[in-house]
C-alpha cells in the first residue's frame, strides 16, 4: 500500500539582479505571489531577490514561505559578506556552492538548486547570474516566463524564452502551470 501523499504548496522561483531592485516589477510579483498559495524561492541576496521577498513577506494572509538558497564556501560555511540571506528569508537553505554570475551554470553554483527546486520560474531584469539561471531553466526544461519590458534586460536571453511585459500575462502563465 502506498503512503498518502502529503500536500505541498508549489514553489515559484524568482530570478533577477542581485544589485538592482527593479522595485516596481519585483514588489508587484512578490505581493501577487503571496496571494497565490505558493512558496517563494530566490537566491537569498539583495536587489530583485530582496525586493520580491520583502513584498511577499509583508502581504497579509499569505500561506507560503520565503525560501532562500544561500551561497557558501568549501566546508559548508556560509559565504562571508554579501548580505546573505536577506532579512526577509524565512527558510534559508545553506549550501557549499560558491559560484554565481558568469559561472552560474557551473556544477558548483547554487543556481542549479534554484532552478530545479522551483515548479515554475519568473525572470526579472538581471545580469550574468540571472542569464545563467535562465539558461539552466531552458536546459532542464523548467517552465519559465521573463517579466521584462525588453529582451535586452537579460544579456543573451535565449530565443526560446517567453517574454511578457505585462504582469497579467505572467500571472496567466504561472497559474497555467498548476492546473
Amino acid at each position: 500500500m502506498r503512503p498518502p501523499r502529503v500536500p505541498r504548496l508549489p514553489i515559484v522561483g524568482v530570478l533577477g539582479s542581485g544589485t538592482e531592485a527593479h522595485a516596481e516589477r519585483a514588489e508587484a510579483v512578490g505581493a501577487w505571489l503571496a496571494t497565490e498559495r505558493v512558496h517563494l524561492l530566490t537566491g537569498a541576496g539583495g536587489g530583485v531577490m530582496e525586493a520580491v521577498s520583502r513584498a511577499f513577506y509583508a502581504t497579509p494572509g499569505r500561506t507560503g514561505l520565503v525560501i532562500g538558497i544561500v551561497p557558501g564556501v568549501s566546508g559548508g560555511r556560509p559565504a562571508a559578506g554579501g548580505g546573505y540571506p536577506n532579512p526577509w528569508v524565512e527558510v534559508p537553505v545553506y549550501t557549499h556552492l560558491p559560484l554565481s554570475g558568469r559561472q552560474g551554470t557551473d556544477p558548483l553554483s547554487r543556481n542549479h538548486i534554484n532552478v530545479l527546486t522551483s515548479d515554475v520560474l519568473i525572470a526579472l531584469p538581471g545580469s550574468h547570474g540571472t542569464a545563467s539561471e535562465v539558461r539552466l531553466a531552458v536546459r532542464y526544461g523548467r517552465p519559465l516566463v521573463a517579466y521584462l519590458s525588453s529582451r535586452s534586460q537579460i544579456p543573451g536571453l535565449p530565443a526560446a524564452v517567453r517574454v511578457e511585459p505585462d504582469l497579467e500575462q505572467v500571472k496567466g502563465f504561472v497559474r497555467a502551470q498548476f492546473q
